[in-house]
């Protein structure tokens, strides 16, 4: 089954937990504090798999999350720090934002990319002994791992683009020059997916990959027949062959089925719309002597596309097309690569929002903010040294500032996640 849409949740690993512990062995009084860092939660990583051409993996499993670091322990010992959880996808699988539809990361022809780093683990208790702190009974938690909701969307890596209305003659071509074996019968939709093609271009290795796109037909850009789902295949296309029943044995017009499918391909992109054609004139045995289609070649003229007469079903001509197509995609730039509009929050505490919103519930000022949650669980409010060191967090980061400017006073009850106490500053 041929998945090309898909949408999941990521999240990565907490990290551990700081320990709070002090050394003791016999004949040592006074130990000190030794409590183990807490391991690093595991990050989210997408890596391409050459080997897979579809996200069915994604099509039911939808939640991925990876494990959490572990807490640090006594005896200076760190907890083990977790496996990145790794999802593989085919090449060209483009990553968004699935709330705004941002481009994160383009997966062709590039190593694994880290998408959500995992949680810091947190710092044991011996990190906070000083000449004055000589006992600190408090540690810090580890950082959570960020979690997001993205869209994986898969574009096909084909230099050559098959496109045309159903039933001109796109697999048999493709059958024709390459070593895809497409499905082809005489009755329009044949093609239910998108195939792909290496075409030879000569005895020097030379060549290029050929889509077949699934017929479009009018009204495709906005949802009807199937390819308003494909179209977003055509994108990295460099070259589009534009395959045309130049016999009308289906009872069309050539030029009219030319104007439909551009009409199309703009109303989707007009970037994908000025794409360079060339025109394949399919069909051609089947025409008639002294066939006249001067009025068919002056459109084609009058657009700026090349034309070339080819019959997929005697082999004509296709040689040459192949040889053409060859020249003109050297005479090209590189496939379409998206460059990333959106970087998710790896979670790495150098960058962290360390802001605080302050409002009035009744008599209680509630303070919020992403990190004080860590600070409060980092926290033993029974002893005097770590009750400093939580003052001392606040006020180096304006808590006490911001809480003045809202109108806090002495005296004012202040709940900063569940703790609550008497403001004095």
């Amino acid at each position: 089954m041929f998945i090309d849409r898909v949408t999941i949740s990521i999240k990565a690993g907490d990290g551990g937990n700081g320990c709070v512990s002090f050394h003791r062995e016999k004949y040592i009084s006074h130990g000190g504090p030794d409590g183990g860092d807490g391991g690093n939660g595991g990050s989210v990583i997408f890596e391409i798999d050459e080997g897979i051409n579809t996200l069915l993996n994604y099509r039911y499993h939808k939640k991925f999350v990876a494990k959490n670091g572990e807490d640090g322990m006594p005896g200076k010992f760190h907890g083990a720090s977790a496996e990145d959880l790794i999802l593989k996808v085919p090449p060209g699988t483009v990553i968004r934002d699935a709330e705004t539809g941002a481009v994160i990361k383009d997966m062709s022809e590039c190593p694994p990319y880290v998408c959500l780093a995992g949680g810091k683990g947190g710092w044991g208790n011996r990190h906070f002994a000083t000449p004055t702190r000589q006992i600190p009974r408090f540690a810090k938690p580890g950082i959570k791992g960020k979690a997001l909701d993205v869209t994986l969307e898969l574009k096909l890596l084909a230099d050559v683009g098959l496109i045309g209305l159903p039933n001109v003659g796109k697999s048999s071509l493709l059958s024709r020059i390459s070593a895809a074996r497409p499905k082809i019968a005489n009755y329009p939709f044949t093609t239910l997916t998108p195939m792909l093609g290496v075409v030879s271009a000569g005895e020097d290795g030379a060549g290029f990959v050929a889509a077949d796109i699934p017929g479009l037909i009018e009204g495709a850009s906005e949802g009807a027949g199937l390819g308003h789902e494909f179209l977003r295949h055509v994108d990295r296309c460099r070259l589009l062959l534009h395959v045309v029943d130049v016999s009308g044995s289906e009872g069309r017009d050539p030029v009219e089925d030319l104007k439909i499918i551009n009409r199309e391909l703009a109303s989707y992109s007009e970037e994908l719309s000025s794409r360079p054609q060339i025109v394949v004139a399919n069909k051609r045995d089947l025409l008639p002597e002294g066939a006249d289609l001067s009025g068919f070649e002056a459109f084609v003229r009058s657009q700026g596309y090349d034309l070339i007469y080819v019959s997929a079903a005697t082999g004509q001509n296709l040689k040459e097309l192949v040889a053409f197509a060859a020249r003109r995609l050297a005479e090209l730039p590189p496939a379409t690569r998206y460059e990333s509009e959106f970087s998710p929050d790896a979670g790495d505490p150098a960058r962290e929002d360390r802001s605080v919103t302050v409002r009035r519930v009744g008599e209680i000022w509630e303070v919020e903010g992403s990190w004080l949650s860590r600070l409060v669980d980092s926290v033993n409010f029974d002893d005097r040294e770590s009750l400093a060191y939580f003052d001392r967090t606040l006020r180096n980061n304006g808590v006490f500032d911001t809480l003045r400017e809202a109108g806090v006073q002495d005296g004012d009850t202040v709940s900063i996640c569940g703790f609550e106490y008497d403001f004095v500053e």
